[in-house]
């Protein structure tokens, strides 16, 4: 097992998520790629009904893309890292649709990711991002609970 992709979003059970993915790495010598997917505004759904967007809004996804750096950062800096190659992404996309090209594209050989997220509610609705991962993923999902 060489590579271990693992989904963070800063809950608490990707964040034991992540630890668990570590101590993998450590067992069999792993590297493991932490990725973040932020969810941008489609500014072209409001163009196409006349409404003009603030031209700073590229400032604003500068900035939001900054914070996901520091939030992934301080979770990762506060984890026992040591003796594993890290390497850390944020993509900007639907989260389990990232996740699963990343996987594909990266050849790795497990995901490590929660069981829950952030947003109950959202999940309820459009179904969530582990269970689409686990159904589509082509490579192991070892799915840690919270």
């Amino acid at each position: 097992m060489k590579k271990i992709l693992v989904p963070l979003d800063g809950s608490a059970a990707s964040q034991k998520a992540a630890s668990k993915a570590l101590d993998v790495a450590k067992k069999y010598g792993s590297e493991v790629t932490f990725i973040h997917v932020m969810h941008e505004p489609d500014i072209n759904m409001y163009n196409k009904f006349g409404v003009l967007i603030d031209p700073d809004l590229k400032k604003l996804k500068e900035k939001l893309k900054e914070n996901e750096k520091k939030m992934m950062d301080s979770i990762i800096n506060g984890m026992d890292t040591e003796g594993v190659e890290i390497k850390r992404k944020i993509i900007s996309g639907i989260a389990y649709e990232e996740i699963l090209k990343e996987a594909n594209q990266g050849n790795y050989d497990l995901i490590v990711m929660g069981k829950l997220g952030y947003s109950k509610i959202k999940r309820f609705f459009v179904g969530s991002v582990t269970y689409r991962v686990i159904s589509d993923s082509a490579c192991p999902v070892l799915i840690v609970h919270e």
